[in-house]
């Protein structure tokens, strides 16, 4: 069975690291710690006293000055896998901790998991060809010698970076190696662990190029562990679940995030609130537990971003400037069908069709398998269609050659609408106002990936007044947008009252709206 020995690299609340070494180790695990030169010793001596009688606890030989963005951080963690490679001989795996990560999976699922999966688990992608590295500086970081800390000497860091760029001194990577980059937090198996130890001490090289490389602890471990080990042994994410805000900063948990974080496919969590203490109790009482069923739905990174999106959309009053000259035409009419039902809208559509010889097409900015006419590429994608939206009507309009055209829009798309309703053409808006139930829109949650077939029935319950809210927000948004053709047909209302508004959008006899309004299945379900 798999045995664990947790790298735990740390550095203030000696009282959390006691707790957290005494709760993993309790199950039979190991750990070593190393705890940051830059602590009060006194924190250091009373950790190493309470743990003094675990003999499933050690130390790093060596305690390292850390500074975020340092080689500092990559030589404790060899520090502490030293340590944990002599003193544990039946650790089968090495699992890298901070202070803020707390188990998500009991013990005995975090073995019987490694003991399934006979793989080394580390975030490890191509530095130049993947996009890992969202802003900020990228090959620089490894053809230029960093020697100063970027937070603390801000100025030297860039003066340094500046005069080298300067003066050409760029240097090469290593011949035989392909630089990785990903998440420093992985877990390894013994046998990798110890050939990167026997590799730092044979090429010294490769450890003089890293040392004086910005951030390495995003590409050290990841690079060596690729150089090593064939790739399919090798599972290119982490086992530690954690998520980033818009800004690059941690997502802090908290006590009501618990069901949250047992349903998504990890062992670990951080980054755990200091003020979550529920939270922390829970999770601390967990890894220790047996016979635990975790139902893994892994819908947390959708979730959140669903969640922290909500209050922050905007809205583009202005054209932007290439579209400025770009109108459909004044002669034409665009008529546009709002409904967050899709297969409603779809059913309405169908039924117009069969009425009236206007053209009319399903949802072509939200759908990309949108049946469209070839327009030379353009109808591709639906960055495509979106980015020249005006453009792509335009040719709609040439292709069916008809100054009216009907298209669909889900209620979201409240800046397409107001981009449309402010060109020189006509622009008419019907609004279709459903009911939702909660069976309906717990089915939504699951179609656009908020939630899993194994959610708990508790975070589904949480999240369905969320979901609610929004589609009314939606709705307000359309409404205080000041469209001067705005009709409305509801589920609630008679077909007669439907049909009236019909006749006006569509510009019908009263007999033909009657007939598209009397469809007594419209609105099903």
């Amino acid at each position: 069975m798999a045995k664990i020995a947790y790298i735990l690299l740390c550095h203030k609340d000696p009282g959390a690291v006691i707790q957290q070494a005494e709760r993993l180790t309790a199950a039979g695990d190991y750990m070593a710690i190393h705890f940051d030169g830059r602590a009060a010793p006194e924190d250091y001596q009373s950790i190493r006293a309470e743990l003094a009688d675990n003999p499933n606890v050690t130390f790093a030989r060596k305690r390292v000055r850390c500074g975020w963005g340092e080689w500092s951080l990559v030589e404790a963690t060899l520090h502490a896998l030293r340590s944990a490679v002599e003193e544990f001989p039946r650790a089968t795996h090495f699992y890298m901790l901070s202070g803020d990560c707390m188990a998500v999976k009991t013990a005995e699922y975090a073995h019987r998991f490694l003991d399934q999966h006979d793989k080394d688990f580390i975030e490890s992608f191509d530095f130049f060809d993947s996009d890992w590295i969202k802003t900020g500086m990228k090959e620089d970081r490894l053809i230029y010698r960093h020697f100063f800390n970027e937070r603390k000497h801000k100025q030297l860091f860039y003066w340094s970076h500046r005069l080298q760029k300067r003066l050409g001194l760029q240097r090469e990577v290593p011949a035989d190696i392909q630089v990785q980059i990903g998440s420093q937090w992985w877990c390894l198996r013994r046998r990798t662990v110890e050939w990167i130890l026997d590799f730092t001490r044979k090429r010294r090289d490769v450890m003089r190029f890293f040392r004086t490389t910005w951030i390495p602890d995003e590409t050290f471990f990841q690079t060596l562990v690729r150089h090593l080990i064939p790739e399919g042994e090798i599972e290119p994410r982490t086992l530690t679940f954690l998520m980033f805000t818009d800004y690059g900063m941690p997502v802090n948990f908290h006590n009501d995030h618990y069901d949250l974080l047992l349903s998504q496919d990890f062992l670990f969590a951080r980054k755990i609130s200091p003020e979550a203490t529920e939270l922390k109790s829970r999770l601390g009482r967990l890894y220790a537990a047996q016979g635990v069923d975790f139902q893994i739905s892994n819908e947390g990174r959708s979730l959140y971003k669903f969640l922290s999106q909500r209050g922050r959309i905007g809205r583009r009053f202005a054209p932007r400037f290439w579209e400025t000259e770009s109108s459909l035409g004044r002669e034409r009419e665009l008529l546009i069908v709002i409904c967050k039902k899709w297969h409603v809208a779809k059913r309405l559509l169908e039924q117009i069709r069969q009425v009236t010889n206007i053209p009319a097409i399903e949802y072509l900015f939200n759908e990309e398998d949108t049946p469209l006419p070839d327009l030379g590429g353009i109808q591709a994608a639906l960055m495509k269609r979106t980015r020249h939206r005006r453009a792509l009507m335009r040719m709609l309009f040439e292709y069916y050659e008809s100054d009216q055209l009907l298209i669909c829009l889900d209620p979201g798309a409240v800046d397409l609408m107001n981009d449309f309703h402010s060109d020189r053409s006509s622009t008419r808006f019907l609004q279709i106002e459903c009911e939702f139930s909660d069976d309906y829109l717990a089915g939504h949650a699951h179609r656009v990936g908020l939630a899993g077939e194994r959610t708990p029935q508790l975070t589904l319950e949480r999240l369905l007044p969320t979901i609610r809210n929004d589609i009314l927000y939606e709705n307000d948004r359309i409404r205080d947008a000041g469209f001067s053709q705005l009709f409305q047909i509801r589920e609630s209302n008679s077909p007669e009252e439907n049909a009236d508004q019909l006749r006006g959008f569509l510009g019908l006899t009263e007999e033909k709206a009657m007939q598209i309004a009397g469809n007594h299945y419209l609105f099903a379900d």
